[in-house]
């Protein structure tokens, strides 16, 4: 059961013990997580001489397969004790990297490691599909739902943290101690948090009948139906999937492009005596999420709104004017060569300003969802809605690719810049937009 009355927006959510299983728990799996991650793509690159092909095989294979158990995972959430999925998901993934990692001692040679670091993978996010739905659909049920902009505001700030705190660690961790050492520290992770979440407790009610092959494609069904008759869930929906389709080319085509065409090749730029170029991109990344944290903060004090819509529409024309800032800086100081390091300082002060207005749109969004959505739908909801935009991501990065091949960064840019734009419009005039 939920620790508060309705109303009590201003108790601070960690007083909630749930809250403080849940979110402990995710911190110390989220750590496994970035270590596995951040060690496997390094050591495939070792043990393969730097094949480039198999790592990108790896990282296809793995995000291909928790793509498909998504919607098992949507479907069981919906059906079983959330709290249970995801303390049986942990050990079950701190089970297969602990069995890799004593594979991995026992089978020493090249092509046994990447044997089994693909089994292991394919396992992993197979277990990962089935985890995330029901993770994600938790917090209402455990939240009173004037608590869920802040808790989705500490978990922000928690993957900020993650994101400027956990790469660091990784690399030391990586080049100090050998591979299944580092693994053993992932599996005992997962499991520390598997039994964080055991302790979860909530008036859980399941629903009638077995669940099948049938029930389940019925249940999946059921959510696309629900999402389609709920319009104004629907409008937010395929804002969510814009916002996250013209974002990811500017981290992750235009930013490592720009740093290893432009500053790469040039003879001098901004503080070159101890940065390099990819330490630059460390560096951009680091602004955005020093920023995302601050804008978590200061959203996790504020009062939840009971409307975002118009201000979510606003914030991606800020977005808009901020990416075309830096669509007309690079044009002017570097495609036309006036001054390198002039963009360098530019583009930081829009990671900042990106950062904090990107949090501003995501959290309210999210927390919107859990609020608008009925309890027993936001496994599948969740499923549909990860489905739709991480499918979409491999789209945006192909396209962006073709876009800075083909005409350059300029022009990427501006068709990111022009994409919040008429995301903008869209949900401003959207008369749905007034009901989120």
């Amino acid at each position: 059961m939920n620790e508060y009355k309705a109303g009590d927006s201003m108790t601070n959510v960690f007083r909630n013990r749930n809250f403080r299983l849940v979110f402990f728990g995710a911190l110390v799996s989220n750590v496994g997580a970035l270590l596995y991650s951040f060690a496997v793509s390094f050591y495939i690159l070792e043990i393969t001489d730097n094949n480039a092909f198999l790592q990108g095989l790896y990282l296809a294979l793995c995000g291909a397969v928790n793509l498909i158990f998504m919607p098992i995972g949507g479907v069981m959430g919906d059906r079983f004790h959330k709290g249970k999925i995801m303390f049986v998901c942990d050990y079950l993934k701190g089970g297969v990297i602990l069995s890799a990692t004593l594979a991995m001692i026992t089978l020493r040679t090249p092509t046994a490691h990447l044997v089994i670091l693909f089994i292991a993978g394919i396992l992993g996010n197979a277990i990962g599909g089935v985890f995330a739905p029901a993770s994600s659909a938790l917090l209402p049920h455990i939240v009173e739902d004037a608590q869920l902009q802040q808790a989705n505001s500490y978990f922000s700030v928690m993957h900020s943290l993650q994101s400027i705190i956990g790469v660091v660690l990784a690399g030391v961790l990586y080049a100090a101690m050998p591979i299944h050492l580092l693994f053993l520290i992932v599996g005992v992770c997962y499991v520390a948090s598997g039994v964080s979440e055991m302790f979860i407790r909530y008036a859980h009610e399941r629903p009638e009948g077995k669940l099948t092959v049938k029930s389940a494609l019925a249940d999946f069904g059921e959510g696309l139906r629900y999402i389609k008759a709920q319009k104004a869930l629907l409008v937010l929906m395929i804002a969510i999937l814009f916002i996250n389709f013209f974002f990811v080319p500017v981290t992750s085509n235009f930013i490592p492009f720009f740093i290893k065409t432009d500053l790469a090749g040039a003879e001098h730029y901004l503080f070159d005596s101890f940065l390099t170029p990819e330490l630059w991109s460390s560096v951009l990344s680091v602004l955005i999420g020093a920023s995302s944290m601050i804008g978590a903060l200061v959203l996790s004090a504020r009062p939840q709104a009971e409307k975002v819509g118009r201000r979510v529409s606003l914030l991606l024309g800020v977005e808009a004017v901020i990416l075309l800032g830096m669509t007309g800086g690079y044009w002017i100081l570097v495609h036309r060569g006036v001054s390198l390091n002039a963009f360098l300082i530019l583009m930081c002060a829009g990671c900042l300003l990106t950062g904090v207005t990107i949090v501003n749109i995501n959290i309210p969004t999210t927390t919107t969802l859990m609020r608008i959505v009925d309890k027993s739908m936001l496994g599948k909801v969740n499923s549909v809605i990860s489905i739709s935009s991480q499918g979409l991501i491999p789209i945006a990065s192909v396209l962006a690719g073709a876009i800075l091949q083909g005409v350059g960064s300029t022009a990427l840019l501006l068709f990111c810049t022009a994409g919040f734009i008429v995301t903008a419009v869209m949900l401003l005039a959207n008369p749905r937009t007034k009901e989120i």
